[in-house]
């Protein structure tokens, strides 16, 4: 006779759950069989009333059940590979692997995020507060962008997501356009940026301190606050814009949150730097672009559009 026990069933519970198929008129015996009931009724198999569900129905809960168990098995055979990866990085750096790691030389991250992308160039995902990397005349980093571009000829998939404030400098988007060129996907998002930098979804490096950029960075590995640095990443990088399809210009971005932070023209003119004028002007241009009869009504429709 075919068993369930490769369903998951203990020999008892399969002898009471058969038992209570070919005998629906006979109560089970409270005393002998009450644990092993419990038991079926955590599984589903029976019903309050000790009634037994169909076969069918019992053989698709099980298999269910087993196909679980075994999917959360497999995951965990699958973090042996991380340990596997844990290994070998400790074997070539001769010291332990540290989730969390503390570098204080911005040279020193930037050779690491190298070394990395020059070693597997599979996924790299950068955001920053301008598109623009050093200046070529700096140490090392005309190195480091030639050996950037080579991992993109390599075949790295390589996203870029940096301020639409730092637009307002013409070079800005020239030197991201040139990027793009090359196979580096660059997007503008008006919504805060933190440095980040997120390599092939393993190792991600952020920003020690945020008030202070001479702090360094922090490496992580932990396998869990990388995933949710990545799914961070992804969200800001699908609601940014592309480069040539930015909704306002940086001084209509200006314009636009002036016009919701001061209550008068003057203030909002003097915290741009420019004539009560100039600052109309643009309000009245906004205001054409969105179809507003009112400056209340262009801020709810800037915002329904996503420009706040």
């Amino acid at each position: 006779m075919t068993g369930m026990a490769d369903l998951g069933l203990t020999p008892e519970q399969e002898r009471l759950y058969r038992r209570l198929l070919r005998e629906p008129r006979t109560p089970p015996d409270p005393a002998a069989d009450g644990p092993v009931l419990v038991q079926l009724r955590e599984l589903g198999l029976v019903d309050a009333e000790s009634t037994p569900v169909a076969p069918a129905a019992a053989v698709e809960l099980l298999v269910r059940r087993r196909v679980e168990q075994t999917r959360r098995q497999l995951a965990r055979l699958t973090s042996a590979w991380e340990v596997v990866a844990e290994l070998s990085e400790e074997q070539r750096r001769g010291r332990p692997l540290q989730m969390i790691e503390h570098i204080q030389d911005g040279a020193a991250v930037t050779r690491r995020l190298s070394g990395m992308l020059d070693d597997e160039p599979r996924e790299f995902m950068y955001m920053k507060s301008h598109a623009r990397f050093p200046d070529p005349g700096d140490d090392g980093a005309g190195d480091d962008q030639s050996r950037f571009a080579r991992a993109l000829t390599r075949g790295l998939r390589s996203r870029t997501l940096f301020s639409a404030y730092a637009l307002r400098d013409p070079q800005q988007a020239d030197w991201a356009r040139s990027w793009q060129a090359r196979g580096d996907l660059h997007r503008v998002t008006t919504e805060p940026v933190r440095h980040l930098a997120i390599v092939n979804r393993e190792v991600a490096f952020v920003q020690a301190d945020p008030a202070d950029p001479r702090a360094g960075a922090l490496q992580i590995r932990h396998p869990g606050v990388v995933d949710l640095l990545a799914e961070y990443f992804d969200g800001l990088w699908n609601r940014a814009r592309e480069l040539d399809e930015l909704p306002l210009t940086p001084i209509e971005q200006e314009v636009l949150h002036a016009l919701v932070h001061h209550g008068i023209d003057e203030a909002a003119a003097r915290s741009l730097h420019i004539s009560v004028r100039k600052f109309r002007a643009h309000v009245a241009d906004l205001m054409a672009r969105l179809g507003a009869a009112s400056r209340f009504q262009a801020a709810v429709r800037a915002k329904e559009r996503g420009w706040l």
